[in-house]
């Protein structure tokens, strides 16, 4: 018997023992458990059965991807399903295939060559990055056997798992990895999926370190030095404190950037309950974040800013600030009456306002200054105004391409030119954008967009120059939304949208998407939604229809009164 093949049955020999002794269920999820000085997650675990003797190849297929299930102690029993080269390069933890219904195992007509196939729902990768699938999108795995001393075993089979979607419901979590706006004033959720076990502290770490995900990659920034990474394979969690050991690139490290480091690891760890507070190791040695010789401390990074109370409408045909169920004018702005205006729009600072007005064109209008006319074209999308004052639409250009522009007139002298950004995403190109919404912290854009009768909601970064100025937006990732017909869709947090059709007096079923996955979740029904808008999470959810504007009040739409058409919060 060759050497490998002696130190795997020595490793099965162990885990027949240790199930013997433990006589845990072989097809269901045992219990929880948890300790004060390591985080041992709150994922079911599942001890799947091994290769049975005289097993069929499409048995020892079909055993190999049920033990997927089995991730305890690095997939020990799907291991057993493998000869023994593959036993010990194989590694499950970079790519999870999450399926639809059944699988089939089929042979490819090569002699011990087979294929499983399976209708594919998500993918995860090694980063914790999923990216979702619709219904019927095939995917397959191709495997080779051969016999290991009388038994089939699998000889070639790429790195990865699949999984069922009900285990995958089970099995992970997501997570919310946070980074920083370049400004490195706000902290930006990144979402990521990892199995909820013993190991997700150091997952977390490991991934926050690597960096962003790709669409983010270009809009965001981190404190994290390259090079750093964990001094040791666990990030320990005792006394409810995460003990997050580096490399020495901590050392070298500011204190301004030791702190910056701590807020994203604390803000980042908030997804584990038992984690409390974070101390930050160099070779198991605490590190100050505070300069002793000054004591200043790096300003608290912003977490999921907030709007203010009132929403901008139009009542009258006049720009109003709606609160508190009454419009009143905007102190020291001018008449946009002749403007015809609807889709307003206002900057949290409530300085700069924007407005689409007959023609189309898009407007912006400041305290004591005449509106000022912006950019007409054949189809514009409501206005959105970033945290930078840049106002932002889209629609087709000059050749029917799709562009994305932005102006910043604040601070222009009124007859000088309106600094202008026209963007081309590749991946907009034949889309008409429904909606385009500028996140509350200025790094991503929310998108909404049609194709042939198709909708589509998509988040992308937003690229920017050292200055500010827009300079791209990143290829996006698609968000599932169950809504057939969407037309707009608004921020309600840094992690949740509401998205809703519009109608003149069809019933229409406004729905939560959250970009932390999962199903949308529907809202009551309304009848003729024609504005949608979202204060600072899911109990300032708002509604205009013909009727009036409606509160949602937990299940139920409460009407406020009439008056008002199209309020929207800041942003």
């Amino acid at each position: 018997m060759s050497r490998a093949m002696r130190a795997l049955c020595a490793a099965l020999l162990a885990v027949v023992v240790l199930a013997g002794c433990a006589q845990i269920p072989t097809n269901s999820a045992v219990g929880k458990s948890k300790d004060s000085a390591v985080t041992l997650g709150n994922a079911p675990q599942y001890s799947p059965p091994g290769p049975r003797d005289g097993a069929t190849p499409q048995a020892i297929i079909d055993g190999f991807f049920n033990a997927g299930s089995g991730y305890q102690n690095d997939f020990t029993v799907a291991r057993q399903f493998l000869a023994p080269a593959q036993a010990v390069s194989w590694k499950p933890s970079n790519r999870t295939l999450v399926y639809r219904g059944s699988p089939t195992v089929v042979s490819t007509g090569q002699e011990n060559e087979y294929r499983y196939e399976f209708d594919l729902a998500y993918s995860v990768d090694a980063a914790g990055i999923a990216t979702p699938f619709p219904a019927g999108t095939k995917e397959h795995i191709d495997v080779s056997l051969a016999q290991v001393d009388g038994q089939w075993r699998l000889s070639k089979i790429p790195d990865g798992t699949a999984i069922p979607e009900a285990t995958f419901k089970d099995l992970y979590k997501p997570f919310a990895l946070y980074f920083y706006d370049p400004s490195f004033t706000t902290l930006v959720p990144d979402v990521r999926w990892f199995i909820d076990n013993s190991g997700v502290a150091k997952s977390l770490v490991s991934a926050l370190i690597a960096g962003p995900a790709p669409y983010l990659r270009s809009a965001v920034a981190t404190a994290f030095p390259q090079g750093i990474r964990l001094e040791r394979e666990s990030v320990p969690i005792v006394d409810n404190t995460a003990q997050v050991d580096l490399t020495a690139e901590l050392r070298d490290a500011s204190f301004t950037d030791r702190q910056r480091m701590h807020s994203q690891l604390v803000r980042t760890f908030s997804g584990i309950s038992s984690v409390v507070g974070v101390t930050l190791q160099t070779n198991q040695n605490d590190v100050a974040l505070e300069d002793p010789t000054t004591g200043k401390t790096a300003p608290a990074p912003v977490v999921d800013p907030k709007v203010p109370a009132w929403q901008i409408g139009v009542a009258g045909g006049e720009l109003v600030q709606y609160a508190n169920r009454q419009a009143t004018r905007i102190d020291g702005l001018r008449s946009v009456a002749p403007y015809g205006p609807h889709e307003a729009a206002a900057a949290v600072s409530q300085h700069l306002f924007a407005f689409i007005g007959d023609g189309p064109a898009l407007y912006s209008a400041m305290p004591n200054e005449a509106p000022r006319h912006l950019d007409s074209r054949a189809t514009l999308s409501p206005p959105s105004i970033s945290p930078f004052d840049w106002i932002w639409t889209a629609g087709p250009g000059a050749d029917g391409a799709t562009e994305v522009v932005a102006y910043k007139p604040a601070g222009v002298a009124e007859g000088a030119e309106v600094p202008k950004v026209v963007l081309k995403p590749a991946w907009l190109s034949g889309r008409t954008v429904e909606d385009l919404r500028i996140s509350r912290d200025g790094t991503r854009a929310l998108v909404l967009s049609t194709q042939s009768g198709t909708t589509v909601l998509q988040l992308a970064g937003v690229v920017r120059a050292a200055d500010g100025t827009p300079r791209d937006l990143t290829t996006p990732i698609t968000l599932t939304t169950t809504e057939k017909n969407p037309r707009r869709a608004v921020w309600v947090d840094e992690a949740t949208v509401l998205v809703s059709g519009i109608s003149s007096g069809d019933a229409i079923t406004p729905e939560l998407v959250s970009l932390k996955g999962g199903d949308p979740r529907q809202l009551p029904p309304l009848a003729g939604i024609q504005a949608i808008s979202a204060g600072n999470g899911e109990q300032e959810i708002y509604a205009q229809t013909p009727a009036g504007v409606f509160l949602l009040a937990r299940t139920t739409w409460t009407e406020l009164g009439k008056g008002v058409e199209g309020p929207s919060f800041p942003g």
